[in-house]
C-alpha cells in the first residue's frame, strides 16, 4: 500500500511533527484524527511506530456469558482475532478498544499477548484498557494504554475488526497509524508520501526562529521582522 522508503521517512519523524505536516497537506484533519486524552506509556524511550492498524474490542469486567461462556467457542473467537491480527497489510499496530463501563478493569495486554502480537507482525499497541508485565513483555513492543493493572479478571476479545475510538482517536482497520510516546495519529494513505517533504519545509522555517533565539540581543522586533510583520498592520 506505500512503499517501504515512505514508510521509513515516516519513521525517522516523531508524532508531533506528523501531525504539523498534516495541517498543511491535509489542513481538514488539524482538529481530529489524532489522540486526545491521558494515556500511559512505559516505554517513552521507544523509536515511533509506523503501521497499518488491526482493530478489536474487549471486555472484562463480568464472566461471559451464552456462547461466549463455550471455552471452544472462546477459542474459535480468540483464534479469529489472531487472524485478523497476522492477515493484511504489515507491519500493523493493534488498536483495542475496552469497551467496558470501567476500561481496565482487567488486562488483555502482558507478557503472552505482547509476544504473540509481535510474532504476527505487531509493532505495538494503542488502547484505552490497561497494561501488566510491563518489564516482561516483547522487547521493542510500543505500548500506549489506559493504565497499568494487575489482573487479566474475565479478560476476552467482543469484536474484530470493527471501528474503535481510543484516546479520543477514531480508527478504522487499515488505517495507517503513526505513534510515539506524544500519542498517535491516522495518516490518510494519500497524503502519506507528502508528510516527509512538508516535515521538512516546516523544520527550515522553525530553525529560522529557533536560530534568532539564540543569538545576542533576540526581541520581539527581530521575531516580527522574521515573520514579515510591519507595525501597524
Amino acid at each position: 500500500m506505500l512503499e517501504a522508503d515512505v514508510l521509513n521517512q515516516l519513521r525517522a519523524l516523531d508524532t508531533p511533527t506528523v501531525c504539523n505536516a498534516l495541517e498543511v497537506v491535509a489542513p481538514d484533519r488539524r482538529g481530529f484524527g489524532y489522540s486526545t486524552t491521558p494515556f500511559f506509556c512505559p516505554r517513552p524511550e521507544l523509536e515511533p511506530i509506523v503501521g497499518f492498524a488491526r482493530t478489536a474490542t474487549i471486555r472484562s469486567m463480568t464472566p461471559p456469558s451464552g456462547g461466549a461462556a463455550d471455552p471452544a467457542e472462546a477459542a474459535r473467537l480468540r483464534v479469529a482475532y489472531y487472524r485478523h491480527i497476522g492477515e493484511g497489510p504489515s507491519p500493523s499496530i493493534t488498536v483495542i478498544e475496552d469497551v467496558d463501563e470501567h476500561p481496565g478493569y482487567g488486562a488483555w495486554w502482558g507478557e503472552v499477548n505482547t509476544n504473540v502480537h509481535q510474532g504476527l507482525g505487531s509493532l505495538g499497541v494503542i488502547t484505552n484498557g490497561s497494561i501488566r508485565d510491563i518489564d516482561d513483555s516483547a522487547e521493542g513492543f510500543q505500548l500506549l494504554a489506559g493504565m497499568p493493572g494487575p489482573s487479566h479478571a474475565w479478560v476476552r476479545v467482543d469484536s474484530i475488526g470493527e471501528p474503535v475510538t481510543v484516546h479520543g482517536m477514531a480508527v478504522a482497520t487499515g488505517d495507517l497509524i503513526h505513534a510515539d510516546r506524544h500519542g498517535a495519529v491516522v495518516i490518510p494513505i494519500e497524503v502519506a508520501d507528502q508528510i516527509p517533504q512538508a516535515a521538512a519545509d516546516i523544520a527550515a522555517r522553525e530553525q529560522v526562529l529557533i536560530g534568532a533565539s539564540r543569538e545576542p540581543g533576540f526581541s520581539a522586533d527581530r521575531i516580527a521582522e522574521i515573520l514579515g510583520v510591519s507595525e501597524g498592520h
